[in-house]
């Protein structure tokens, strides 16, 4: 008999960490199937919310923003890459960070019309796998329709600056509960997880949550 947990995922797409934490929740969640029934939440978080359309370098922004050499971000990237590799999540070349509040709008959208996950998925596997950008109108309408949302809808909410204010509301909400960093993962509302753990991280923190008294 299965259980159900209520999983609140607070990410941003530019976040590599959130890419491997999403992996890396779905998987402790298939071995999980016998005893939990999730419904994952996606929430905005944005990492870069001064990012200009266009994006800058990875190289000069992780430079700039944390001091880091290029030869330290090449170590961080491998790392990434190799801990992605273990969740079954695959990293492409990335070379530029973007603005992804349009993203976080059509996210918005997509989860009054029942596709969030798999649209975050997507957009995740376009900018971490494919390098393209999350932030451009005409990626992100391809990337709605692939995953069965209707094209035209999607470009209207992003020409439109549909669902701002509701981003914006969320991402405030956020801050008040003191997230400062992404992947941050609330389940049953109440347990929070930090950070794009291991599998078995998320396991034993959900076969903990379910043996909670409800």
């Amino acid at each position: 008999m299965t259980q159900p947990l209520r999983i609140d995922f607070i990410s941003d797409i530019a976040c590599p960490w959130c890419a491997i934490g999403l992996a890396s929740l779905e998987l402790a969640l298939s071995r999980l199937s016998d005893i939990v029934e999730p419904e994952i939440v996606v929430h905005p978080f944005e990492l870069n919310p001064d990012m200009r359309p266009e994006g800058e370098a990875i190289v000069d922004y992780l430079g700039r923003k944390y001091g880091r050499t290029p030869e330290q971000i090449e170590e961080t990237q491998r790392m990434i890459r190799e801990r992605g590799a273990g969740v079954g999540f695959t990293f492409g070349p990335r070379t530029q960070v973007y603005n992804t509040f349009d993203a976080h709008r059509l996210l918005h959208w997509a989860g009054i019309e029942g596709k969030q996950l798999p649209l975050k998925r997507a957009l995740l596997r376009a900018y971490h796998g494919e390098g393209r950008n999350p932030g451009a109108h005409d990626v992100l309408i391809e990337t709605a329709q692939a995953v069965g949302l209707d094209a035209a809808r999607a470009r209207e909410v992003l020409q439109s600056g549909a669902y701002a204010d509701e981003v914006r509301e969320q991402e405030r909400e956020n801050q008040a509960m003191g997230i400062s960093s992404v992947p941050a993962i609330i389940l049953n509302q109440r347990y929070l997880v930090s950070g794009g753990q291991p599998p078995e991280t998320f396991e034993q923190a959900i076969r903990q949550v379910l043996a909670q008294p409800q």
